[in-house]
């Protein structure tokens, strides 16, 4: 086995988790509808949609622990003899299994996007209770309109999210692209990234404090479709 061959695959690893990110976003859309049309958690499609993402969540984790353990061995071989090329898959094998083995399903309940999933259940189910108690067709339109805008509007692109990624520390908003690059710049230079909005105290945005927000998403993707119709 060639250390290509080996990148060539963990390429297509890389690819594969991105998948499951997709499929992840998928299931919590549906479990979004089934909680927006039904209003119950405890609604069985939105139970097997939980499962799904659970599953999920597992799959990625043990991709991207297997990935770390290949990146991680290879390295070893590269300032190693050639030889070690040879015991390379077992070694692999054997790190997997024992890392793997100290993994609990506990733990996968802090995945983002089985974070974002429940946050996005219980949002829309809030969401659901308070428009009904509230009559929220009656709240003037114009500031409802106002209100959408600076919801939508990242602080770094000024303009519309994509994939808005919400601070569980702050609660603010930004777009995914542009937080990544910000944060990964601060760091690059040894420092911390503050939260791009005006006034926040926030000194340290970290990507683990990021959340896909999936209903903003929808409503910003719903706003888009609006627009072209006019």
């Amino acid at each position: 086995m060639s250390l290509s061959t080996v990148r060539g695959t963990l390429s297509s690893l890389q690819s594969c988790r991105e998948e499951i990110g997709t499929t992840m976003v998928i299931v919590t859309d549906v479990a979004i509808d089934l909680a927006e049309s039904h209003g119950e958690e405890t609604n069985p499609g939105i139970k097997q949609m939980e499962a799904m993402i659970l599953e999920c969540a597992k799959l990625d984790r043990e991709i991207n622990c297997f990935v770390e353990i290949v990146q991680q061995v290879t390295g070893e071989v590269t300032s190693q003899q050639p030889e070690a090329m040879f015991s390379l898959s077992a070694t692999v094998k054997e790190r997997f299994t024992e890392r793997t083995a100290l993994l609990s399903d506990a733990e996968l309940q802090k995945h983002q996007k089985v974070v974002a999933f429940k946050d996005s259940i219980k949002n829309t189910l809030n969401q659901g209770n308070e428009e009904t108690a509230e009559n929220m067709e009656e709240l003037d339109e114009d500031i409802a309109v106002t209100q959408t805008q600076v919801n939508f509007t990242c602080p770094l692109t000024q303009v519309d999210m994509v994939n808005p990624m919400k601070n569980k520390e702050c609660n603010h908003h930004y777009d995914e692209g542009a937080i990544l690059a910000m944060i990964k710049a601060r760091h690059s230079q040894k420092k911390n990234c503050r939260c791009p909005v005006v006034g926040c105290g926030n000194t340290n945005v970290k990507q683990s404090d990021l959340i896909p927000d999936q209903i903003l998403r929808r409503k910003i993707q719903s706003k888009k479709t609006d627009g072209n119709r006019t």
